[in-house]
């Protein structure tokens, strides 16, 4: 089946028609100038921007051992919905994604779902405890073909252990990407330490307990050459650190989510769980600074942190909710409130930070290419002049905990290409199998 997408603008920029075949982008030309071929699916998405599929390098997909929660097949569905076709998926399931049968595990439920390429992350320690190496090279060597390692939800807080995982996947390219939280630092937090915690009485969760491990991690890169990647960098602090390191020439990239772009400690005092995120939702000034550096290159990309829970972990008092928010839907949408519309990044900027980069950290070659004649077609059409109050009807997942439930947000992601297979159509998934 050949596809048509007329009147998109690729990256913001004049309208074009692009012309898909077996997968492939075959030609691009001036809107209202390609004739459709026989057997073609034709999309309308005049006016709308073309981006290329997005990336996201920090999805939680639960399966397996929490489907309560989310499957990697309903991830898909909120992933193809937001408009992405690569995500990565952490490995804080049960059995742990540590070997390397657990990590094809899921990658082969990624592709029976076939909405998405489901990239495993997988662990840097056995079982997450922090006590010994998993099978890093196994993994990588995996039909899986592992790239990056974290042991997300949980810091790798042994300098050792951490230093040794960086020698050891340089051999591969690979990468660790770190959860930076010294664990002694924030015993009983609840949210971020300063004004607001200490007048609401909660334990709080120091900057220092970041910024700390971001700069000894960053060290340990320098001495080994390898990479090691910062999650969800929430603090100004932390984003001083990670610049320094690079003017140094040290290997290093990092990541912010959209939620930690937008949304302060301010928002706890209602004391609503679905405030309630690792790292904590931060001050206003490190809302500023994590600004500064997504337009400034300091910080590489943006990435959800997609972390969905069931109504009953997060509908309950504070200090027993979960932490964590789903955001594959809406994060397009946040970065365009946040840095598009307020002039601080362009379009181009946006397919760097949401497809391009995170697709080269994680060594996903085949993701995050231009749009561009020879190239895969993996292509998102947003829509800049609809919006409206974000709603559960916008989630795709089987989690509701997002943080921007009856908020106005800008823009609708309309169309979704996944390997020139429509995924999203008219903001509707389309399932594999079902008639374009």
């Amino acid at each position: 089946m050949n596809l048509l997408l007329t009147g998109g603008r690729p990256y913001g920029e004049a309208a074009r028609d692009v012309l898909v075949r077996d997968g492939i982008i075959a030609e691009i030309a001036e809107a209202g100038t390609i004739t459709a071929p026989d057997e073609c699916d034709t999309i309308d998405v005049t006016g709308q921007v073309l981006l290329p599929g997005l990336v996201d390098l920090h999805v939680h997909l639960r399966e397996p051992g929490f489907e309560s929660s989310e499957t990697v097949a309903s991830g898909s569905r909120a992933a193809a919905k937001g408009g992405f076709t690569t995500i990565f998926a952490m490995p804080n399931t049960s059995p742990v994604q540590d070997t390397a049968g657990v990590v094809e595990a899921v990658w082969a439920l990624g592709r029976d779902a076939g909405l998405v390429d489901v990239r495993p992350i997988g662990a840097v320690t056995v079982g997450r405890a922090g006590e010994q190496l998993a099978e890093l090279g196994s993994m990588a060597t995996s039909r899986a073909g592992v790239r990056v390692f974290s042991d997300d939800g949980d810091c790798v807080h042994d300098p050792l252990l951490m230093r040794r995982a960086l020698e050891y996947v340089r051999a591969f390219d690979g990468v660790v990407a770190q959860h930076a939280q010294e664990p002694k630092l924030t015993i009983g937090a609840q949210m971020h330490e300063g004004a607001v915690s200490a007048e609401l009485g909660l334990g709080g969760w120091p900057a220092a307990a970041e910024t700390s491990i971001i700069a000894r991690d960053a060290l340990l890169a320098e001495q080994t050459g390898s990479r090691v990647h910062v999650c969800h960098v929430s603090t100004a602090a932390s984003v001083d650190v990670v610049r320094w390191a690079k003017a140094r020439g040290i290997a290093i990239t990092a990541e912010v989510t959209p939620h930690h772009l937008v949304l302060t400690d301010e928002r706890v005092r209602g004391f609503d769980a679905r405030f309630k995120v690792n790292p904590p939702l931060r001050t206003e000034a490190d809302v500023e600074a994590l600004r500064e550096a997504l337009a400034d290159g300091t910080i590489d990309i943006v990435a959800t942190d997609h972390a969905p829970h069931p109504r009953d972990a997060k509908e309950r008092e504070w200090d027993h909710a979960a932490m964590g928010m789903v955001g594959l839907e809406s994060s397009l949408r946040v970065v365009v409130a946040t840095m598009v519309e307020t002039g601080a990044i362009g379009w181009r900027d946006v397919a760097r930070v949401m497809s391009e980069a995170p697709a080269q950290i994680g060594g996903a070659t085949e993701a995050g290419r231009p749009i561009a004649v020879g190239e895969r077609a993996d292509l998102t059409a947003f829509d800049p002049s609809s919006g409206g109050v974000f709603t559960e009807a916008d989630l795709a997942g089987k989690s509701v905990n997002s943080p921007f439930l009856g908020a106005p947000l800008p823009g609708a992601v309309t169309t979704t290409v996944y390997r020139g297979v429509v995924t999203l159509r008219d903001g509707r998934i389309v399932d594999p199998g079902e008639e374009n």
